[in-house]
């Protein structure tokens, strides 16, 4: 079962949110019992915090009348990094709307965790995708067996809920539910996986369709957690909620990836020689702010221009950025044709590569007489940093630079009958063309 609020052109008030989590509580009994809350980091916007609030007054693990707890025994939250780099306090109290006064005294029970995704100790392997499993999700497009291990933290609890957003994403198709856990507090092996799978088959074939192969190996992958659990699925236009869905996890992650497809898509008549997308400052990295490009990639025109602007970003990934300094950013068929070059990368690296270089084709280097003729990659889309990354290392990593300081956002508004677009705080609202059309390239 699951409890929802919705409204595709209305906002959602508080008090609303409020009666759908208190229907809730009003059907489960958590008394008791030890709840742990997984929670995104601060690349996601969305009315987390009060609806983190909401879920614990409802539990309410203060001890009351001589030192008896009501209900939940406890509630803590596990910060879902993925691969990106650990909060502060100061910033998961930020990302849980959490005053310094709140902290000391209401919530001062609450222990907050970052998902150590760097510790092997960290996790516990809790399943394997079979190789013919694996064949049949991905149409044949692999063949292996999969290790599946998340954080054993969650196994020092009861129950566990799965609180954020759902938005169009790139890899699975909506972001939300299960994904929480894969890649929020997964290992390795499955997150490479599913992220190179997904790169394969390519963004525009990918982003904001729901039942994707990729989403089909996360809820496979999800079939093994056999403890219960519960997700608090949140839509929302920045803070401005639009939809609640609470219950069974698959179901209310569906429930709430249908409103998403209504609510953050946006057609456009037709491709654009030059986009200026303006990354928000939740985005810190490339690694996040390429979102810019995976939400505004299939409006561009053939060889047209996308530009990620983003002054205040200093870094490729603060992770990985020297993977990516080794191997650049490129088209997926420039790692398909010469797959033996790049043994030992991570394959979420590569995904992540080719994801903001965007699809492409790649012919590999052919002999000639006595010598050679250099490969030839051309990507469909040229994208460009307008960030505070230094040119050299923008043409290191295969990507265009444009000084931050040249662009006039000015100069790029009102200008659609010139093929010119601007976009405002890019990177979860998923751009198409009303045509249908979507990018394609030659089968791999």
């Amino acid at each position: 079962m699951v409890i929802e609020r919705q409204s595709e052109n209305d906002s959602l008030d508080n008090s609303q949110a409020v009666k759908a989590v208190g229907e809730f509580f009003a059907q489960n009994d958590y008394t008791g019992k030890r709840i742990l809350v997984i929670a995104p980091d601060n690349t996601r916007s969305g009315p987390i915090g009060s609806i983190f609030k909401i879920i614990y007054d409802y539990l309410n693990p203060a001890p009351r009348r001589g030192g008896v707890n009501q209900k939940a025994r406890a509630i803590d939250v596990l910060i879902a990094l993925g691969t990106h780099q650990p909060m502060t306090e100061e910033q998961i109290c930020k990302r849980l709307a959490m005053t310094p006064a709140e902290r000391k005294g209401k919530f001062s029970s609450v222990k907050f965790f970052n998902h150590e995704w760097e510790k092997p100790e960290t996790f516990e392997t809790i399943g394997k995708i079979s190789a013919d499993e694996i064949n049949r999700i991905s149409n044949g497009l692999f063949r292996e067996q999969v290790d599946v291990a998340i954080n054993k933290l969650i196994f020092d609890y009861d129950e566990f809920f799965i609180l954020g957003p759902v938005f169009p994403h790139e890899v699975v198709g909506f972001s939300g539910g299960h994904k929480y856990i894969f890649p929020g507090i997964a290992g390795a092996e499955i997150i490479h996986f599913f992220h190179w799978l997904s790169a394969v088959i390519t963004n525009p074939q990918i982003n904001g369709y729901i039942w994707t192969p990729t989403r089909q190996v996360v809820e496979k992958a999800a079939s093994f957690i056999k403890m219960p659990h519960k997700l608090f699925a949140i839509v929302a236009i920045e803070n401005e909620l639009k939809g609640i869905f609470i219950g069974d996890c698959r179901q209310a992650w569906e429930k709430a990836a249908q409103l998403s497809e209504k609510v953050h898509l946006i057609y456009k008549d037709k491709p654009y020689k030059t986009i200026l997308g303006i990354a928000p400052k939740m985005y810190d990295d490339i690694w996040t702010a390429g979102k810019v490009m995976y939400k505004l990639e299939p409006i561009v025109a053939d060889g047209g221009t996308l530009i990620i602007y983003a002054p205040h970003i200093t870094e490729i990934s603060y992770t990985h950025g020297k993977i990516l300094d080794k191997i650049g950013y490129h088209t997926r068929d420039y790692f398909l044709k010469q797959m033996d070059k790049f043994t030992g990368i991570p394959r979420g690296v590569m995904a992540h590569s080719t994801h903001v270089k965007g699809i492409g084709t790649y012919t590999p280097p052919l002999r000639q007489g006595s010598g050679y003729i250099d490969g030839v990659e051309k990507p469909r889309v040229n994208v460009v940093l307008a960030t505070a990354i230094e040119k050299a290392r923008c043409e290191k990593v295969n990507l265009e630079y444009i000084n931050p300081d040249d662009i006039n956002i000015a100069d790029y508004e009102n200008k659609e009958d010139e093929g010119i677009l601007v976009v405002h705080h890019a990177g979860e609202m998923l751009h198409r063309l009303s045509s249908g059309y979507i990018p394609t390239i030659p089968e791999k």
